[in-house]
């Protein structure tokens, strides 16, 4: 999708009634099938902040719906958070919802209206990449290289805040990506714009490759929301991308394996 392709008032079409009758009910739901804990909103800055987190859950990640409950619950509706979100979610008869719940779709130009708005805008770098990522990694911190994240910051003249969330890759069993069946499936995988298709293991139907879609199991959720790096402080005026990239995922794969650490059980927690 080019830039011509993109709707310049996405973020104006955030509801924040909409947003508050939804968390009414899903945020109680949450507690009780995730026992989620969102830790560390103290240290979140004021005004327009990058957060930005690894990405859990396969199909049904839960970060975002865990950090808006209790974000909303501190900070109000009036304060929206906006979510950078994959193009298939900003079409169908579910988009309306979305885009007026505060997704919006991943691009630069949306990015920087929201942040220079003074909106919270969660970025994913890792995106799919990180989603369906083997079990076996769940507590690795891995953007696939992916640096946008440092530039979008940089250009809006926000902080970064850097998240990090355990329990989303105990929902299934995730065995593999899949890049190789994707790359296999070729102009299939590339109209539903997937470059990876994964293999889970779950319940009711065991073994699943998307479809058939499993239930999530009540995996004990807790999301760490760590310091804001200010860029331009801690960097100079001229930051080199690299040693930001760098310094963000350190201190949140330090975060991370402090969470790992207090984990008794897999689903548990």
């Amino acid at each position: 999708m080019s830039s011509t392709d993109i709707d310049p008032t996405e973020t104006t079409k955030f509801d924040p009634g909409l947003t508050a009758k939804v968390m009414g009910w899903l945020r109680p739901f949450l507690k009780a099938y995730h026992r989620f804990e969102v830790r560390g909103l103290e240290h979140f800055p004021e005004g327009g902040a990058l957060v930005v987190s690894n990405h859990s859950g396969g199909l049904f990640p839960m970060d975002v719906p865990v950090f808006a409950a209790d974000f909303y619950e501190r900070f109000g509706y009036g304060r929206p958070v906006y979510t950078l979100s994959h193009a298939m979610m900003m079409i169908g008869p579910t988009a309306d919802f979305f885009k007026k719940t505060g997704f919006i779709l991943a691009s630069h130009e949306n990015a920087d209206a929201a942040l220079r708005s003074g909106g919270v805008v969660v970025v994913f770098p890792g995106g799919d990449y990180d989603v369906y990522r083997p079990t076996s990694a769940a507590t690795k911190i891995d953007f696939d290289g992916r640096q946008g994240y440092v530039r979008a910051a940089i250009n809006a003249g926000v902080p970064i805040v850097p998240m990090v969330g355990i329990g989303g890759q105990e929902t299934q069993l995730y065995l593999t990506r899949g890049a190789g069946i994707a790359k296999a499936l070729g102009p299939i995988a590339r109209l539903a714009r997937a470059k990876v298709v994964p293999l889970s293991f779950g319940f009711p139907f065991g073994l699943s490759a998307v479809l058939p879609l499993n239930v999530p199991l009540p995996s004990k959720i807790v999301m760490q929301v760590l310091p804001p790096v200010h860029i331009d402080q801690e960097f100079g005026e001229h930051p080199d991308i690299d040693e930001v990239d760098s310094h963000v995922r350190r201190v949140m794969q330090r975060a991370l394996d402090g969470l790992a650490a207090e984990r008794r059980l897999p689903v548990i927690g």
